[in-house]
């Protein structure tokens, strides 16, 4: 990787935080030059505008926080244990990137305007959801995941739960609802998705 590259990715990776801290409008330009160590045109001959680093900011600390969430997946057979795992990891594998989950975040954080922030975040909870849907799906192919159950439906109910435990948790500083959402989860998984043993 060349110098230039090097320089553009840890303005990248320092500016992450904030972005995902502060939001879009709270970062200023003075933390991100603090973060980096670098004046407003060493930021900007890396990127042509604030909004163009929130976005490779947001992707970044978004892949980041998606890998946290499906470590160790590839290690577990059975499709319903993945998926507990990957409950037990969104729950357990936080604050990878300070602030808290980036999709989160942003979603709020955009949802009166800047389109392309916005945008990102749609593309992310896309590809959230493909990816359960995926492994759903290849559940049921398997015989693992009871043939009824709608992929789609279950993908979203996984996501909307974890998201809606996390901002009760952040709203009441306390980790009871993450908690409760994961054994609810565990629970539904065993005994509405499972296919029963014989």
């Amino acid at each position: 990787m060349r110098k230039g590259e090097q320089t553009r990715q840890e303005i990248i990776r320092k500016a992450a935080p904030i972005f995902n801290q502060k939001g879009y409008d709270g970062a200023a330009l003075s933390d991100l030059m603090r973060a980096t160590g670098l004046e407003k045109g060493g930021i900007y001959r890396h990127f042509s505008s604030k909004e163009a680093l929130a976005a490779e900011a947001f992707d970044y600390a978004w892949q980041a926080t998606f890998d946290s969430r499906i470590h160790d997946l590839d290690t577990i057979s059975n499709t319903v244990d993945r998926l507990k795992l990957f409950v037990a990891n969104f729950v357990e594998r936080r604050g990878v990137i300070p602030g808290g989950c980036p999709l989160l975040n942003t979603a709020i954080d955009t949802d009166d305007g800047n389109p392309i922030l916005r945008e990102r975040a749609r593309k992310a909870l896309r590809g959230w959801r493909s990816y359960l849907i995926s492994m759903i799906r290849r559940g049921i192919k398997l015989r693992e995941i009871r043939s009824r159950v709608d992929e789609k439906k279950l993908a979203t109910l996984i996501i909307s739960s974890l998201e809606g435990a996390i901002m009760l948790c952040r709203l009441e500083r306390n980790e009871d609802p993450l908690h409760a959402i994961q054994v609810h989860l565990n629970n539904y998984l065993q005994t509405e998705v499972r296919v029963p043993s014989k």
